[in-house]
């Protein structure tokens, strides 16, 4: 069918000259096949009328038939505004006289069959009309939606994929022990295993997973020990898609794959960031252009986004802008325009000020939630042994793979096979400085990293566990430092416990650890299951196992008893809770006990959490600690390499660095890398922390050959293209020149001539020496002048650290650090102001949150009203501030600070 609306090729052709119109229409007769059904579109329209009769002379010329072919871009008439509002906000536009514009109708509504029938007929198109009921009666578009269809793993070494996924489990357990010989419950629990992978039909999942997960491991990228469900299973474990021994951490494979449910078994893998395309390359050339896809995702409109485009199609300004976005309460980050008309009173007056305001309001509304526009799912891949495109519709990619029309759950409710390659930034800090840690010659397995290691316990016991995996929040660490870990258990179980529901239960964990609240258990025969959390229901597996032993449930049972807990279901609950009874009693268990233990679970399963994610993902967390401890200028190397692009995280990190007696090395013109590097267990700022470099000036310096002598020589080696004076005196200012000319001053007193006699001897040496301006003397720069030049160009200083120098200077005289401070404490504190946000509160006046950062952290704090117009005309940021503070527990979180500033005075620090 070729349309013939306004944005048809057909028309566009007319519009230019109407012969080139027939001449389209004879190419692309010709070009196709002989028995294919072509229908020449034409719409009803008033405004092309001309266009009409010219179409129908094209139908008799080439004996094609007509069909109708309307252009429907809204539903009601009336919607034509949205869609004029929308296209600007897409193109970037302003719209006008928006008020009058928004009463008009439009023609390219969904209209109704009578009215079709009615408008094709006025221009005697009636023909057109039966013929698009006679193509959509043609049609037999059907979409199938079908469970997950496995594709079939490919492979010659064994006559099926259980024989060789068997073969791959029992091979790669044996490994796992060093005398090669396997234990009888890991080989009984593999068999049972296996079995139950093959009888739910799941042997190829297994080896699709196994074979890109060897494929990691062969080019050296570090993966997690796990994530989720999956650490549960011994046969993951066997084929090293998990490093979590389930039998020793009593984990349960049920909880993964349950032959009670047919579930799709769900294995996300967790891949450093920086390399998770390198695998998703690997899976996409090994499946091939037509059986594997990344997925579509889009981005919607959310309410003050919404608010923000309407504002700028209707042609508000910046300050008008503003007082609509702050009319939308800030402690809400999900909130929608409704709501937020019926929380705030600034938006309702706002908003019924004019009839323009209650335009732009209505259509920020109508707008809200739209798609913005789409991208590619940050983790999924779909596979499959089928053509994915006779199952969903394609588009191209910049990455070269694929991307289906459809989101995640579409395409796994289409039967496509989608698994998750999660890139966790955490891994590529482990895997960067493991590497580093190699390049100087120390090879550190994290695996056999030992969970019970003193000092890596102790930096959980105090807290002191800024940049480490699930445990760097405030609370968290008060929770640490409450509680005093002596063991790897009691990290998993604060892993699993602060988290919205469970937190409730926090304080009597570290009461019953601690003595000063007695242990106790619903009934004697769950000693063993919950002995490790003091008699406290902290996981789910917890759950099936009190399910397995007090009531007989079998495990797949127990994992059904267990969703239904977490789920609410009324109905299966109290039919579970027969059960339970009547299996308690068959145990020689009291009716008394059994009830008591059912509501005792019941009560705790809804806040139970996955063991298996919390052991994995505690393990993460405890190697990362103990690189922290033992190899601290390797960690902080990789962390702040991780984080190049966060100049506030930087400079968090440096302080921390420079605070625990690490030294920093300045920039090196001859010696620095691209990123942050270790140099004789110190650390080596890279060029790319130097702000006002390009990448490839960075590349270049990084490409010299042969080591600079002086700054003439560095301006006479490099390409003219990269002589830019703003990025030279950078370079200067850092210090990157210090070891060739310490004079900072020296160099940018000359450093113009230079790059002017550079330019202008086109890098001829012998008429740069001839041309070469005389230097010029200057004072050597103090290092509080020098550590200015860095703070400028780099947003840290490594000549000298202000901030610690008062901070060391200030606890002479009783200052603490800011993370010391207990909840309900005052004292003083210094902090380097790093963020002011004032907001205004509902009676009108203003307050601020504010951040500081000292050398162990970053910290908020809230200025109340009549403290922050005191101290508003003081606050700037980048200074250093003696700090007056306040702390008190958070409303949300009793367990948390809050820190509140109740006076402050800037520090004029001088060396």
């Amino acid at each position: 069918m070729i349309p013939a609306n306004e944005q048809s090729e057909l028309h566009n052709l007319y519009r230019q000259n109407p012969s080139l119109a027939s001449d389209y229409l004879r190419q692309l007769k010709t070009e196709l096949p002989t028995n294919s059904s072509l229908y020449l579109g034409v719409y009803a329209s008033k405004t092309e009328e001309n266009y009409i009769n010219f179409v129908r002379g094209l139908s008799q010329q080439f004996n094609l038939p007509l069909v109708a072919t309307e252009d429907v871009q809204y539903l009601n008439p009336h919607e034509q505004f949205l869609r004029k509002s929308l296209q600007a906000i897409n193109d970037n536009a302003q719209l006008h006289d928006v008020e009058q514009l928004a009463k008009q109708t439009g023609s390219h509504y969904l209209k109704t069959s009578s009215e079709l029938i009615s408008d094709y007929h006025k221009f005697d198109l009636d023909d057109a009309i039966k013929n698009a009921q006679k193509i959509s009666q043609e049609i037999n578009a059907q979409v199938t939606f079908k469970d997950p269809e496995l594709p079939k793993f490919k492979q010659n070494k064994f006559p099926t994929s259980k024989e060789y996924l068997r073969h791959l489990a029992q091979t790669g357990l044996t490994k796992r022990f060093k005398n090669g010989k396997i234990p009888l419950a890991y080989q009984q629990r593999l068999d049972y295993e296996l079995q139950v992978i093959n009888q739910m039909g799941f042997d190829d999942y297994f080896l699709i997973v196994w074979d890109v997960m060897n494929y990691a491991h062969s080019i050296d990228v570090t993966t997690g020990p796990g994530r989720g469900s999956a650490a549960g299973s011994l046969v993951a474990y066997s084929l090293r898609i998990t490093e979590v021994d389930p039998l020793k951490y009593q984990l349960l494979f049920e909880r993964f794959l349950n032959p009670a449910r047919q579930q799709m078994p769900d294995i996300d893998l967790d891949i450093p960031d920086d390399r998770r395309e390198e695998v998703i390359q690997y899976m996409f050339h090994k499946y091939g252009m037509d059986h594997a896809a990344q997925i579509l995702t889009f981005g919607t409109l959310a309410a003050k986004q919404a608010l923000r485009d309407v504002c700028r199609v209707f042609g508000l300004n910046q300050f008008e802008m503003k007082k609509w976005t702050q009319a939308i309460p800030y402690s809400k980050t999900q909130i929608t325009l409704d709501q937020a008309y019926k929380e705030s009173k600034d938006l309702q007056l706002l908003v019924n000020s004019s009839s323009f305001n209650q335009l732009l309001f209505a259509t920020a509304k109508h707008l809200e939630g739209l798609p913005r526009h789409y991208s590619i799912h940050a983790a999924g891949l779909v596979i499959t042994d089928n053509s994915i495109a006779s199952l969903v519709g394609l588009q191209a990619s910049s990455e070269g793979i694929p991307v289906t029309q459809q989101t995640k759950l579409n395409v796994e409710a289409l039967g496509l096979l989608k698994i998750d390659f999660l890139g966790l930034r955490n891994l590529t800090i482990l895997g960067t400085t493991l590497d580093l840690l190699k390049n100087d010659g120390v090879v550190l397995d994290p695996h056999q990293i030992p969970l019970n290691d003193p000092a890596t316990l102790r930096l959980f016991q105090e807290g002191k566990t800024d940049a480490v995996f699930q445990f760097e929040s405030d609370g968290i660490k008060n929770v640490l430092r409450r509680l005093h870990p002596d063991n790897f258990e009691d990290i998993v179980a604060v892993n699993a416990l602060y988290r919205p529901g469970p937190i409730q239960n926090i304080d009597h964990f570290i009461n019953r650890k601690h003595g000063k609240e007695a242990i106790s258990y619903p009934d004697s025969s769950l000693k063993e299951i919950l002995s490790p959390t003091y008699g406290i229901l902290v996981y789910q597996e917890q759950v099936m196992q009190t399910a397995q032993v007090l009531a007989g449930f079998s495990l797949g049972e127990a994992d059904l008893l267990r969703r239904a807990m977490s789920k609410k279901n009324i109905t299966v609950i109290q039919k579970q809770r027969d059960k339970f009874i009547a299996g308690a009693l068959k145990l020689g268990r009291s009716k008394q006990v059994a009830e008591k233990v059912y509501d005792y679970i019941a009560q705790f399963a809804n806040y139970g959490f996955n063991r298996s994610h919390a052991v994995a993902y505690s393990e993460i967390a405890f190697w990362l600690a103990y690189l922290k401890v033992h190899y601290p200028a390797a960690f902080y190397t990789a962390l702040l390499n991780s984080n190049l692009g966060n100049r506030h995280k930087i400079n968090d990190f440096l302080t921390q660095v420079q605070s625990n007696g690490i030294k920093v090395l300045g920039p090196d013109i001859n010696e620095s890398q691209k990123e942050f590097s270790l140099k004789n267990n110190q650390i080596l700022v890279g060029l790319r922390a130097i702000k006002g470099l390009r990448q490839d000036f960075i590349d270049a310096i990084s490409a010299l050959k042969s080591p600079v002598t002086s700054l003439s020589d560095f301006l006479l080696k490099i390409d003219s293209k990269f002589l830019n004076q703003a990025a030279i005196d950078n370079l200067i200012k850092s210090g990157a020149f210090d070891k060739l000319e310490p004079n900072r001053n020296k160099l940018l007193a000359t450093s113009k001539d230079l790059v002017d006699t550079v330019k202008m001897s086109g890098n001829n040496t012998s008429l740069f020496e001839t041309l070469e301006p005389k230097p010029i003397e200057k004072p050597m720069p103090t290092n509080s002048e020098k550590a200015q030049m860095e703070d400028e160009v780099m947003g840290f200083a490594t000549t000298m650290n202000p901030l610690i120098a008062v901070q060391k200077y200030a606890q002479r005289f009783g200052a603490k650090l800011l993370k010391d401070f207990s909840i309900n404490e005052t004292g003083v504190g210094v902090g380097k102001l790093t963020k002011i946000k004032p907001i205004r509160t509902k009676k009108g006046e203003v307050m601020a949150f504010v951040t500081f950062i000292d050398s162990q952290g970053e910290f908020e704090f809230t200025i109340f009203p009549k403290i922050y117009e005191k101290l508003s005309t003081i606050l700037e940021l980048g200074q250093i501030y003696l700090l007056q503070v306040r702390t008190q527990a958070d409303r949300y979180d009793p367990t948390k600070k809050q820190y509140l500033l109740t006076s402050a005075k800037q520090v004029n620090y001088q060396e």
